[in-house]
């Protein structure tokens, strides 16, 4: 049996080959971005939460900041306020505007 690293690595390698046409798309098509920056911003208010209060008690308590978040977030994309997203989302509204 080989030694775990030598494992890790040739999974790491398999899954490379299987992914090669994702890995650099950003090359070929402008509208991709080369960075996850996005993503990152994304989640930091989230993280940022989490290290100020020490986490959740309970899981519901952070399913719910998630589902909050989310909406708010998504309610943001679309040029709306928290306010207005959390409404619509609670009256079973789309929070996305459509266009």
């Amino acid at each position: 049996m080989p030694p775990l690293h030598g494992l890790l690595f040739h999974r790491r390698v398999q899954a490379m080959r299987r992914d090669r046409a994702d890995l650099f798309r950003f090359v070929t098509r402008r509208d991709v971005p080369y960075t996850n920056n996005a993503c990152e911003r994304a989640l930091r208010p989230s993280v940022i939460f989490r290290k100020v209060t020490g986490g959740f008690r309970a899981e519901w308590g952070a399913k719910v900041y998630a589902a909050a978040a989310s909406i708010i977030a998504t309610g943001r994309l679309h040029g709306r306020s928290a306010l207005a997203a959390l409404k619509a989302a609670l009256a079973g509204e789309p929070v996305m505007q459509s266009a």
